[in-house]
């Protein structure tokens, strides 16, 4: 259920009502809004009387929300989200690329990187110091040496750090070192992961699981926001398919419905939705093209001797000439780079 608050309620009157919500054994979520305050309500397992509630001073109106993901319905929060971070703004009229290698391999590598990312206009370092990997024998990553890497880049840049968060107990190192909170694929139902990143007060890019449905995955995203951290930022980086022509099937298709029924940002990961650095850029321009909010790139100064994914990763010159691509497009579309 959201509870719509009538314009100019006084601040008296919206706490009485969280209070009465609460007394109902429910949770509530206040949502300031630019001309009156909206309330969304969780924790039901039934209908909610709405008549407790309508009957309070400075309530408008109780709407009832039909659909299982409440918090991250357009039902109970009409107007795009957009997330207000210290490199950029993401979100709505904007246009944000993510870019890096797909891992930590030394801090040589990341700074250089990270220099590079900046000079050419690029907020946002992508590394994993966690790598979740098919073969156990395949290079796992650096782990919290990896993390210590990224926040030396940080710290010399101003670059904006987003990584994979893989269990719980590292959560607490993460808040200090990311900006971005990353759920990978294999972790997208990783129900425990869920609730604790949703107990951060970071954003949360989460990846979409390689066989999720469209509900499984806003699903996932209502548990995260279900414990308070509203920022989230859905990643569509392809399901798994009959296709052999590529890695996955990046499903582009499914920006528009996501988008219809949802108000969180949508970024694209081109590089594991084709596993191929050739078909990066068409593709990245096609989720440019189909509404998506942004993209997560693999990026790597010299790909062919990456530690992990060198062949979906982009050299330099190629992301050089994406991003010029990406900066001629955007404004055709309503959009402008961040």
């Amino acid at each position: 259920m959201l509870v719509v608050m009538k314009t100019g309620a006084s601040p008296e009157q919206i706490s009485r009502v969280l209070e009465a919500i609460s007394v109902l054994d429910l949770t509530p979520h206040p949502m300031p809004g630019a001309t009156r305050t909206a309330i969304g309500i969780t924790g039901n397992t039934g209908a909610v009387d709405s008549r407790q509630l309508e009957v309070l001073d400075g309530v408008k109106e109780c709407i009832r929300v039909t659909k299982p993901f409440k918090l991250a319905s357009r039902e109970m929060h009409p107007a795009d989200t957009a997330l207000d971070l210290k490199q950029g703004k993401i979100g709505p009229d904007t246009f944000t690329v993510i870019a890096g290698p797909c891992s930590v391999e030394n801090e040589a590598m990341i700074l250089r990187t990270s220099e590079f990312l900046v000079q050419n206009g690029i907020r946002f370092l992508r590394a994993g110091a966690f790598k979740p990997r098919t073969s156990p024998y395949a290079f796992q990553g650096m782990g919290l040496e990896g993390l210590k890497i990224l926040q030396k880049a940080r710290e010399k840049t101003g670059i904006g750090i987003v990584t994979e968060l893989m269990d719980t107990e590292h959560a607490a190192a993460f808040e200090d070192a990311v900006d971005i909170i990353q759920i990978g694929t294999r972790n997208m139902q990783n129900f425990s992961l869920l609730k604790r990143v949703g107990q951060t007060r970071k954003p949360v890019l989460l990846k979409r699981g390689m066989s999720a449905t469209l509900e499984d995955w806003l699903m996932a995203a209502e548990y995260i926001m279900a414990g308070g951290n509203y920022q989230v930022i859905l990643c569509e980086r392809g399901v798994r398919t009959f296709s052999d022509h590529s890695r996955n099937t990046l499903d582009l298709s499914v920006i528009p419905p996501a988008k219809a029924l949802s108000h969180l940002p949508i970024f694209v990961d081109p590089s594991h939705g084709t596993g191929k650095r050739a078909y990066v850029p068409a593709m990245s321009l096609a989720a440019l093209a189909s509404g998506a909010d942004g993209l997560i790139i693999e990026a790597h100064p010299e790909p062919d001797r990456a530690l992990s994914d060198g062949a979906q990763s982009l050299d330099f010159k190629g992301l050089q000439a994406l991003m010029a691509s990406l900066r001629q497009m955007a404004p055709l579309l309503g959009r402008k780079m961040s």
